[in-house]
């Protein structure tokens, strides 16, 4: 009633969620609305339709659990943040129409201009980014580029609908185009060399006019207008007026949920893609195309190992189970399928028996593979079973970056801390065991880790109205999280040696995996 409250949402790859804070940051109702990506004309991409139908609905199912709960109509909100997920392309004319569909980080179709713009920056330019996607578009000579007067991701698109705001949080900007660590805003020497690259095609595209503003977790980010509100909540109960922070990605919001944004922390996010983020002390020395240099909401620099396959293969073996147990007429739900399945695993061999997968339903860029085919491989002398079934997709989830991560570890990047989050880390244990054993490292699991990226943007709403002069750092460390320490595993010596056969087997077996793409379509 008084409005101490904070309101977090996020538009994730498979679920858009509302999370609702009170004034000591806990969780107090939520909402959630579950969405696909769509392959159009060899594109992965959502509808707008669906961006608003799903923002609406989770607010809504949000706003009911506040009214059973607590008897009350939700009117005022102290303050709300919008966070998405990373990258992708959403490019808008003069009259604020999308020009082509949403091109999301999934996509694999920027190689040409992955490279070209590597070279040129002598900074890593993966194929995700916004500024790849867009100097593609220009080497295509697509007609729409010369219409292009705005260009954001859906984080900031969501935004500038509900506040009218162009702005970004520095976090979901780092990963559009580079980020000068002194201004904290974008590298200007390379705006001038994509400026220099860009000047025969006769285009009016200054980035700095183009891009969104850039700002850092704190600042205000406006405030919701009415037809923001409208928008979010069609039955006109929810005021205008409500702070709303900078926008960012869920790579940041991540890194909030786990207090993890101080020099050495770092965390795995797990989900449809994975991430690790390590918040580094100093720039890494070489130009590596497996690591990203982005950065966290406050500005801090970051080393980003981002795969763009997760859990995506998991569900869907999981969908058969669930199938087959219905096949016999039993009803289980899907938290106990996902329980006794996923302990399962548990029981394998460390090595994973010998069987081998590829969770692949999009492109990998780490290990060079530039399009989906899910696989899954063994030998007549792989100790095939239920264990190990289970053991290897949860495996060979953290395959891809268990390779990007071996290069950071060569550059003698010190972690001390390691925190998973994200569905795969809901069942106690499991997951958090076999990533221990993929990072070679303890990982902590914090009570949290389910709440994800939209308890993470709601905590950056918080900031923003009572950080009270704290650095972000300082008030996640000592206001948010205080003495909690979550449960910590540490990687046995049988599970770090079956991870490293099992890894082993994965590289060599990759060109098994390009030789079905090559050879079989589908």
């Amino acid at each position: 009633m008084d409005g101490r409250t904070a309101l977090g949402i996020e538009f994730g790859s498979t679920r858009i969620k509302a999370v609702l804070i009170d004034s000591s940051y806990a969780p107090i109702a939520a909402g959630s609305y579950e969405w696909e990506n769509q392959l159009e004309n060899g594109i992965w991409t959502y509808s707008l339709e669906d961006v608003w139908k799903g923002l609406r609905i989770s607010y809504r199912k949000m706003a009911a659990e506040v009214f059973e709960n607590y008897g009350e109509t939700l009117k005022t909100i102290g303050s709300i943040g919008f966070s998405a997920m990373m990258h992708g392309y959403m490019a808008f004319d003069q009259d604020d129409k999308l020009l082509v569909p949403f091109r999301t980080w999934r996509n694999s179709i920027t190689e040409e201009a992955e490279k070209i713009l590597t070279k040129e920056f002598a900074y890593n330019i993966p194929q995700r980014w916004s500024i790849a996607h867009l100097y593609q578009a220009i080497l295509n000579d697509e007609p729409h580029v010369k219409k292009i007067k705005f260009l954001t991701t859906l984080a900031g698109y969501v935004h500038w609908q509900m506040t009218g705001e162009k702005v970004l949080g520095v976090g979901d900007a780092s990963g559009m185009f580079p980020i000068d660590l002194e201004t904290k805003n974008y590298n200007q020497a390379m705006v001038k060399k994509f400026s220099q690259l860009i000047a025969d095609k006769e285009l009016d595209l200054d980035l700095n006019v183009i891009l969104p503003k850039v700002l850092l977790a704190g600042a205000k980010g406006g405030k919701l207008t009415q037809s923001g509100a409208s928008l979010l909540d069609p039955t006109g109960n929810l005021q205008a007026g409500i702070p709303v922070c900078p926008p960012e990605g869920d790579a940041g919001t991540g890194m909030v949920a786990t207090n993890s944004v101080a020099p050495r922390t770092g965390n795995v996010s797990a989900g449809t893609s994975a991430f690790a983020m390590i918040v580094l002390e100093d720039e890494l020395a070489e130009v590596y195309p497996e690591i990203d240099q982005v950065t966290t909401p406050a500005g801090d620099l970051v080393g980003m190992v981002h795969t763009n396959n997760c859990s995506s293969d998991i569900n869907a073996w999981m969908k058969l189970f669930d199938e087959f147990t219905k096949s016999l007429g039993l009803e289980i739900s899907q938290d106990k399928l996902f329980s006794i399945l996923f302990n399962e695993a548990l029981k394998g061999d460390p090595d994973c028996g010998g069987l081998l997968s590829y969770g692949y339903f999009s492109g990998e860029n780490i290990t060079g593979v530039n399009e989906g085919r899910p696989l899954f491989v063994r030998s007549p002398e792989s100790n095939f079973n239920l264990a190990n079934f289970m053991r290897v997709h949860l495996a060979s989830a953290f395959g891809a970056m268990r390779i990007g991560m071996e290069i950071l570890k060569k550059e003698n990047i010190t972690i001390d801390k390691l925190v998973g989050h994200g569905g795969i880390f809901k069942t106690p244990v499991v997951g958090q065991t076999i990533l221990a054993a993929a990072m070679e490292a303890p990982v902590t699991v914090m009570e949290t880790a389910g709440e994800g990226g939209a308890w993470g943007i709601a905590l950056l709403a918080a900031y923003m109205e009572q950080a009270k002069g704290k650095e972000l750092e300082q008030f996640l460390a000592e206001t948010v999280f205080g003495a909690d320490q979550g449960q910590t595993i540490e990687p046995t010596e049988a599970d770090l040696k079956g991870y490293e056969a099992f890894i082993e087997r994965y590289r060599q077996g990759i060109e098994i995996e390009k030789s079905a793409i090559e050879h079989l379509k589908i």
